[in-house]
């Protein structure tokens, strides 16, 4: 759906027919497309693009890299479902998501378990289910050790490690420094250790260093990185290494102008990295670790004019949905500084306005496009904000003020 190094608007990426109506689920308008599911607001999730995404990654990685699905971008069931057809694993962060993912087909061979706060349950879940955890402290290999002897067997386990160092120009840093993520490098010795003594079934490592990265040269030197550190431990390892999961990083295009992440040094990259572990690692495989880079663009977030305001010269375009659904497009979930995510009017064209879409809800945060340059829009059309298929509904707080829940559906 992108051009590397192509100025980049969402908004006129997606086809349309001859009256400008956006088209998807097989050529359908979306206005059939919102009326079928049962109106606005909704997201929408193209299983197509969806498809088209993950099969074209899958296609360019070597054999011995393997593509997880990060199922905290979007854990919807049904798209969960259909990603566990298009990857090799999926990764879960909590005990609920697990769930999800077991009935997804996805063998518990294939599912790994992160988090810095797993409870005692959720650790004999994930035990009990035969799934890879990745432990992130020395709380956790005492827990493993005792469900190990409940089940008869031991657990399967990774090292996460809190790297020595960050994903240069991440939106959202995960290592470097002080981290409630994963054990600090230089402890890594000394829990090795500890799993060795409490006999569980040592695996490899988990390194992710941040996400939302659109600079291949801060990705690859961060694979690179963690790769390195890996082979420090070599002598101390309970078991060789069968996984080396080296995160994810991979970032989408939200604002108009940005360029989408080249992937071609990012895949050579790792297809050198694997050549090394043939030698450094036999019987290994690496792992990357994507969500948003694989749901992100396949989503629409619709909602519809309830009523077009002017307020001392401004226009507002006030929209049956709104931050609750949508955190992530108000600005409220993870920017410094508020961008618009690329919105459009649907089956629009000819005359345009700058306005503002805000929501139903009684505070000044809720804003999803401030001050955008869009297609003159009347009460009742639709209003779609693109990007929108990861960190929407989960992550957003959709009790506020009380208003109705938003509706998704697989299309």
């Amino acid at each position: 759906m992108t051009v590397a190094g192509a100025k980049y608007n969402p908004a006129d990426q997606w086809p349309r027919d001859s009256d400008g109506e956006l088209l998807l689920a097989g050529e359908q308008p979306l206005s059939r497309v919102v009326s079928a599911v049962g109106g606005t607001p909704c997201y929408l999730y193209d299983r197509a693009a969806l498809r088209e995404r993950a099969s074209a990654l899958r296609a360019r990685l070597p054999a011995r890299v393997h593509l997880h699905y990060a199922m905290k971008a979007n854990p919807m069931p049904a798209l969960v479902c259909h990603m566990a057809g298009l990857v090799d694993g999926i990764d879960v962060a909590s005990a609920g998501e697990l769930r999800v993912a077991l009935d997804s087909g996805m063998s518990a061979q294939h599912i790994s378990f992160a988090g810095p706060g797993k409870s005692e349950g959720e650790l004999g879940q994930a035990s009990a289910a035969g799934i890879l955890v990745n432990i992130e402290s020395f709380r956790e290999v005492a827990i493993l050790a005792r469900a190990s002897e409940n089940h008869g067997r031991p657990a399967r386990v990774a090292v996460r490690v809190n790297l020595p160092f960050e994903l240069k120009a991440s939106g959202m840093k995960m290592s470097g420094g002080a981290r409630p993520f994963g054990v600090d490098a230089e402890r890594v010795p000394e829990l090795l250790g500890e799993i060795t003594a409490a006999g569980l079934a040592f695996e490899g490592f988990h390194m992710f260093a941040g996400s939302q990265n659109l600079r291949q040269a801060a990705i690859v030197e961060a694979q690179t990185r963690s790769y390195e550190l890996s082979l420090e431990w070599q002598d101390l390892l309970p078991a060789p290494v069968r996984s080396l999961n080296l995160g994810g990083g991979f970032g989408i295009p939200y604002t108009v102008g940005e360029s989408p992440l080249e992937l071609a040094p990012v895949i050579d990259n790792l297809a050198a990295l694997a050549e090394r572990a043939h030698t450094d690692m036999p019987g290994a495989h690496l792992v990357i670790e994507l969500g948003r880079y694989l749901v992100g663009e396949a989503g629409l977030y619709v909602t519809r004019v309830l009523d077009r305001k002017l307020s001392r010269g401004q226009v507002f375009l006030v929209v049956d949905g709104g931050m609750h659904h949508h955190l992530a497009a108000s600005g409220n979930f993870g920017q410094v500084l508020r961008r618009n995510y690329p919105v459009a009017i649907n089956a629009r064209t000819g005359a345009r306005e700058v306005a503002s879409v805000v929501g139903p809800l009684c505070t000044p945060l809720d804003l999803l496009a401030d001050r955008i340059d869009l297609a003159a829009a009347q009460v009742g059309d639709l209003v779609v904000v693109f990007q929108s298929g990861a960190y929407g509904r989960s992550a957003s707080p959709r009790g506020f003020l009380g208003h109705p829940d938003v509706v998704e559906a697989l299309v």
